[in-house]
């Protein structure tokens, strides 16, 4: 039986990331550069990010961030004013909460994830929080989940990460964690050959925690 779930947090518990994607889209568009988007999923999965293709367009730093921060308004104002609900997850998260400690290990900035969660409530069932700033090195390095396991001082055996991206998976497989892979429309294109289970929603996690054949 597992004793601890490290969760994603951005399309595991919450409907984000395509509001990141399409505030990275708006930023770009000020300045007539289109993102496109298969690229950019391309560039996520290898820990890189909306700027690839703007430098590629010739884009000098100095405008990419100016074009950062406005970026980062537009995601915020996205997510106060856009459904990011993921159907379930609450209701999920009390069950799984009887028989196992969480924590969430994002990518996520702390201001943004404060926001989402300002009036949500999913923090009550965690143990902790890692967000972008807790940690140096992130997804698809291994630091993110090794950083997860230290702070429960867990072993790898006995824990389970739940992830919905090739980033994430690969970030979970490099230190030695099984992974979930939750369904995301977002990113079920990628690669997911490396995840020990694949599911549709996190209430399905009960049965792999308890080992339930």
């Amino acid at each position: 039986m597992r004793k601890y779930i490290l969760f994603d947090h951005d399309g595991v518990l919450v409907d984000t990331e395509f509001w990141y994607f399409k505030a990275g889209e708006r930023a770009l568009a000020d300045i007539g550069v289109a993102l496109d988007k298969d690229q950019y999923l391309r560039d996520m999965n290898q820990g890189l990010g909306t700027w690839v293709q703007a430098r590629a367009a010739g884009i000098d730093e100095q405008t990419i961030g100016k074009q950062r921060e406005a970026r980062d308004a537009y995601y915020q104002e996205y997510l106060r004013t856009e459904s990011i609900e993921i159907e379930g997850v609450v209701e999920a998260l009390a069950e799984l909460s009887k028989h196992v400690r969480m924590a969430i290990v994002t990518t996520a900035k702390r201001v943004d994830f404060d926001t989402i969660h300002e009036k949500r409530h999913i923090r009550q069932f965690m143990d902790f929080v890692l967000v972008r700033e807790d940690y140096q090195l992130a997804k698809p390095h291994p630091e993110p989940y090794l950083t997860g396991l230290k702070r429960f001082g867990a072993a790898k055996e006995e824990t389970l990460v739940v992830e919905d991206s090739s980033r994430g998976l690969n970030s979970a497989v490099a230190a030695g964690i099984d992974c979930a892979i939750v369904f995301n429309e977002f990113a079920k294109t990628q690669d997911f050959s490396k995840a020990s289970y694949r599911i549709d929603a996190l209430i399905e996690l009960k049965d792999i925690i308890l080992d339930v054949a």
